[in-house]
């Protein structure tokens, strides 16, 4: 009997376990390790502390990311086009709350990651420190 309940114990604790649905799997865009702090005290980034604004950041994910200030939280995508293969017109550019790519003119949510076509924008994970966000794959 004792056994059973540790063995129910270990499947109740080991099942509860999750990764909160994370999916970051796109056929047109390679996965890349990489973690940056960004720090909402400097200039560049000050404006991340206010509600519906972004900030592109280069240098880290695919064609760099886009961090968004959704009001109860971040949001960090990555700035190339999810639906098309990397070329010179992948990047995306920012308009208003969300972000358009050029090869295809498609505009995908801020808030959501979400657009018309197959694929979504490509997230990352943010945490969040006082004035710090630790951005991560």
């Amino acid at each position: 009997m004792k056994k059973f309940l540790l063995i129910f114990s270990l499947f109740v604790i080991f099942s509860g376990c999750s990764d909160n649905g994370f999916n970051n799997k796109n056929p047109y865009l390679p996965n890349y390790s990489f973690a940056v702090d960004i720090n909402m005290n400097l200039a560049a980034y000050s404006k991340l502390k206010f509600v519906s604004n972004a900030v592109y950041y280069s240098g880290v994910g695919v064609k760099g990311i886009y961090i968004f200030n959704t009001g109860s939280g971040y949001n960090a995508f990555d700035a190339a086009c999810p639906n098309q293969a990397l070329s010179n017109c992948s990047t995306m550019t920012l308009k208003g709350i969300n972000v358009v790519c050029p090869c295809d003119n498609e505009e995908y949510s801020l808030f959501t990651g979400q657009g018309k076509l197959q694929y979504p924008l490509k997230q990352y994970r943010v945490d969040v420190n006082g004035d710090m966000l630790r951005i991560y794959n």
